[in-house]
């Protein structure tokens, strides 16, 4: 079996979502885990407490990795196993579901083009907006949408005037499969634990 197929089908099988596959130098192999995102069917629902992986998790997948590879022969020198980091990645429909309301680093696998007048780079691929759920434009809709805006940057000893009209807003609409990938933005909270990404635990 494909590496994927071996991998997917052993975290899987645990009851875990597999989010990466990472091949590293040095014989690396870095997988990836979370415990699946359920969307609560009715809003009255209280909020369901998010699940983090534990280092006990990743062990429980390890033990099971090392037989599935060997059995497999699958060639690595090192394997590990770990949670999403404050950048992970959005593989599906569901993590952009999921991340609703999150900064999000989006790479399109094209170049923007012409648009907001000029005011973005036609040749810029990526961005970094508030995700959101995608608005009708032109008689199409999109699936999904970033939101965000870029302040004009002040000249060198030029002051920024009180009365300086807001940063126009930007919005991106685009569809999954016009991604070369897309990941939660490393915002970091120094107040607590959390990060952009933690009011769901990813």
């Amino acid at each position: 079996m494909a590496l994927q197929q071996i991998v997917e089908q052993t975290v899987t099988g645990l009851g875990y979502e597999l989010i990466e596959i990472e091949r590293l130098a040095g014989g690396l192999l870095r997988v990836t885990i979370d415990w699946p995102w359920v969307a609560s069917q009715q809003d009255a629902l209280p909020a369901v407490e998010p699940r983090f992986v534990t280092v006990e998790d990743c062990e429980t997948v390890t033990r099971q990795l090392l037989f599935a590879l060997e059995v497999d022969a699958v060639e690595y020198s090192r394997l590990e196993v770990s949670s999403p980091g404050i950048d992970r990645l959005l593989r599906n429909a569901q993590d952009f579901e999921r991340f609703l309301g999150h900064e999000v680093d989006v790479t399109l696998k094209a170049p923007v083009g012409a648009a907001a007048m000029g005011q973005v780079n036609a040749n810029r691929k990526k961005f970094r907006g508030t995700l959101e759920r995608g608005a009708a434009a032109d008689g199409v809709q999109a699936q999904w949408q970033l939101v965000w805006s870029e302040p004009l940057k002040a000249k060198p000893g030029q002051r920024i005037s009180k009365n300086r009209p807001p940063a126009p807003v930007h919005v991106l609409g685009f569809a999954l499969d016009e991604l070369r990938e897309a990941r939660l933005a490393p915002v970091v909270n120094f107040k607590g634990r959390g990060t952009a990404a933690a009011p769901d635990g990813a």
